[in-house]
């Protein structure tokens, strides 16, 4: 329990702010909604309240401070409302899905495990492509001081483009060409997530000091023994710390890519959710995101606590 008391502590003032910052940013619905009623509110009308400071409404209207936790159409849903929200389009879809029409055991096209499926493949794809990119990037760059002075500029500059500018036009461009579908949100999602790679690896790279090299060479080492013997152990604390970053970093690039396809993900079920002003349904898929993220996170690093037991270090 003096483990779990802090934790516990901060989740459970994380939600008491979240349900305190509900009521101002929905008590003019909860206002309007009353006053259709015959319920007495105030300022009478629609303009003053329009006008009015938010938390001044909320002093002068205590008695609908629970409406403003019940709105259908809520400006920030109260946690229970995204609860609720995930419960239906997690649980409760794929368990009628399969009373109705899904007999083969696939998901629920309606369904938030669908959409998040989509998007965790997408996201896995492009962190294999973009991980791979920078390792084989980083190491021509720790061995060529022309590559060095020549590509790590334009790498750097490359993550200033906006990716919600530039995801529409890689999109477009795949398109016609005839790609489409995940490879098109895989490349998005490799394009933010091998600039990390390559700096934690060109920095893991460097790790072994003077001393170390010298030594290979002493031992008349090949440049591919240096590197596999040398330099790659070195460096697998720095590679595992930037593919935690990079991970996370293709989850984003993934949900991107998918607005402006919307052909399914959870980046499209946020954007319908935007349309029909359902923002449970946002909130919801925001919530699913953090979670893929934080077991992806997880895996990352139980296959790097796997790996350096292997290698003898400390785990």
């Amino acid at each position: 329990m003096s483990r779990a008391g802090p934790v516990i502590i901060l989740v459970a003032a994380l939600f008491a702010l979240w349900y305190a910052a509900a009521v101002p940013m929905n008590i003019r619905e909860a206002l309007t909604a009353a006053e259709r009623e015959g319920v007495a509110v105030q300022p009478d009308t629609a303009v003053e309240r329009r006008d009015a400071n938010a938390l001044g409404l909320v002093l002068a209207n205590p008695g609908q401070i629970p409406d403003a936790w019940a709105q259908d159409r809520p400006r920030l849903p109260a946690p229970h409302q995204v609860a609720g929200e995930l419960w239906q389009s997690v649980v409760m879809e794929e368990i009628e899905g399969r009373r109705g029409l899904l007999r083969s055991g696939s998901l629920s096209n309606r369904g938030l495990l669908l959409h998040a499926w989509i998007t965790l493949s997408a996201t896995a794809l492009g962190f294999v492509i973009g991980a791979m990119a920078g390792i084989a990037l980083a190491i021509g760059i720790v061995h060529s001081k022309t590559m060095e002075k020549s590509v790590m500029p334009w790498a750097i500059v490359s993550q200033t483009v906006p990716i919600v500018a530039l995801a529409p036009m890689i999109v477009v461009v795949l398109y016609s060409v005839g790609l489409q579908g995940l490879l098109p949100k895989a490349i998005i999602s490799a394009y933010l997530s091998f600039f990390p790679v390559v700096v934690g690896m060109v920095k893991g790279l460097r790790a072994p000091d003077a001393m170390q090299t010298d030594l290979m060479r002493t031992w008349d080492a090949s440049g591919w023994q240096v590197l596999t013997r040398l330099r790659l152990p070195a460096s697998m604390p720095y590679l595992f710390a930037s593919m935690k970053i990079a991970v996370a970093a293709a989850l984003v690039g993934a949900i991107v890519g998918e607005l402006p396809v919307q052909g399914g993900g959870l980046g499209a079920r946020m954007l319908a959710g935007s349309y029909y002003g359902q923002t449970a349904q946002i909130w919801a898929a925001l919530l699913l995101a953090a979670a893929l993220a934080a077991v992806l996170v997880a895996m990352i690093g139980g296959a790097q606590r796997l790996a350096l037991r292997r290698m003898g270090g400390a785990a």
